[in-house]
């Protein structure tokens, strides 16, 4: 039997300069070719080179939001 990931849907919030240096760190992973690690909320994750990237914007009222993107999907273990 194969195990799937559980389902998460996490927002964190970061200060100007983690937000920056997390930045930073992806567009350089995205320049070299390397994987993009990152942890979020005690969980690692590991982006692969072949992540999908994409920005969205949103507006809702008075409110507007800008998502910076990276889709992929990951293989089945057993």
């Amino acid at each position: 039997m194969k195990k799937q990931k559980p389902e998460r849907d996490i927002e964190k919030t970061y200060p100007a300069k983690g937000f920056v240096e997390k930045l930073r760190r992806l567009a350089d992973a995205v320049e070299q070719k390397k994987r993009f690690k990152i942890q979020i909320s005690g969980e690692r994750i590991s982006v692969p080179l072949d992540a999908i990237f994409n920005i969205e914007h949103e507006r809702e009222g008075n409110n507007e939001e800008i998502e910076f993107q990276l889709k992929w999907s990951n293989p089945e273990k057993d």
